[in-house]
């Protein structure tokens, strides 16, 4: 009798799915792998979450507009140049779905979110890659020259939390005449913005989450900006209910308490780069970063960096009950880690496990 599975389309056999982070069982993980806020919501985010729970047997409002209205009057922008999604990651597939895929060019720079590729392949098509330089600097030439009708560029990038300029991104939207995405997720912890490119580039969308600085991971909201005929494509083609109720007001509430979160962004940012500084001490190297995570490359005496000595200290840490995140799939990327910025109490553990690792012999 012939597999069920082979009634699927027949390149989805060897497509790799995405593999999120670790999400450790217990409570005594010092976890610093998955990039999120350390702290949980104010109390007013709560509530409104918690007050929407009575009318579960309702549907939500399907285009999110209360929310989308707050986010154009916060960004100046109309309603129309605003759609709400499960995630930044359900934009991204749609944006694939309405722009790239089989049949189109679909390209990124890499390393970078490992979520792209497999948006591609799942709609049937392959992915370009253009590996970033030694120092993780924008291929920009190379990028422009691409002829991608889909691009996409995280800035901050991940891992290694650099931001690329904005005349840099103004200059590839104008060579390549396809979309051209640029993947704020961390943007909040960084020094500037690509907004203003929205003003005079009609091909770029940029894509947000609530996910990082806003601490709402598990609620799951992001939203895109963009001109109003991509976002009108994309709701042609979004889900008519794809933002649950408990979302939306969790996403509102959050708009609301802007002070509490610039605090705590501010207090992230300070703490990254006290942290980053330490590391430096060390003797390692450790990427200047607008995000709220760290790229750093450990090495000791007699244990110079590379893949084996990120292995070595990932090791270590996990021991200790303290995870970190590894990228040993490619040689670029293979003598870090990336370390989310936690709490000061996370961090001083982590720093005095990092330190105990660094003067072993």
């Amino acid at each position: 009798m012939m597999e069920i599975a082979s009634y699927a389309k027949p390149y989805l056999a060897s497509l790799q799915p995405y593999v999120p982070g670790e999400q450790p069982q217990g409570g005594d993980w010092i976890k610093l792998n998955t990039n999120e806020l350390p702290y949980a919501p104010p109390a007013t985010v709560r509530e409104a979450i918690a007050g929407e729970a009575a009318r579960l047997h309702r549907y939500p409002e399907p285009l999110s507009g209360r929310l989308r209205e707050a986010l154009a009057e916060r960004f100046c922008l109309e309603t129309g140049n605003v759609i709400i999604g499960n995630g930044s990651d359900d934009l991204l597939n749609l944006l694939v779905r309405a722009f790239g895929g089989r049949g189109r060019r679909t390209a990124e720079t890499f390393p970078s979110y490992s979520l792209y590729p497999v948006l591609t392949g799942i709609d049937g098509g392959e992915m370009v890659s253009f590996p970033l330089g030694p120092a993780f600097e924008l291929p920009e030439e190379a990028v422009s020259a691409s002829g991608a009708d889909l691009l996409f560029l995280t800035s901050p990038n991940a891992p290694s939390g650099i931001r690329f300029a904005n005349e840099a991104l103004r200059r590839i939207a104008r060579s390549i005449k396809g979309i051209v995405v640029i993947d704020e997720a961390y943007v909040e912890f960084a020094s500037g913005s690509a907004l203003s490119l929205l003003e005079t580039e009609a091909n770029i969308v940029i894509t947000r989450t609530f996910s990082k600085a806003y601490g709402l991971a598990g609620l799951r909201v992001g939203y895109a900006l963009a001109s109003s005929p991509v976002i009108a494509t994309l709701d042609r083609i979004r889900d008519s209910y794809n933002v649950n109720r408990l979302s939306q007001a969790g996403a509102l509430a959050a708009l609301a308490a802007g002070d509490w979160y610039v605090d705590k962004v501010t207090e992230i940012r300070n703490r990254r780069d006290r942290v980053r500084a330490t590391l430096t001490g060390f003797g390692w190297k450790v990427f200047p970063s607008e995000s709220n995570f760290l790229l750093m490359a450990p090495a000791r005496k007699g244990f110079p960096a590379g893949a084996e000595a990120a292995a070595s200290l990932e090791g270590w840490l996990r021991e200790r009950r303290v995870l970190v995140r590894r990228f040993s799939a490619n040689p670029l990327t293979a003598p870090y880690l990336r370390v989310t910025v936690g709490t000061q109490e996370e961090m001083d553990t982590f720093l005095k496990e990092a330190d105990e690792w660094n003067q072993r012999v």
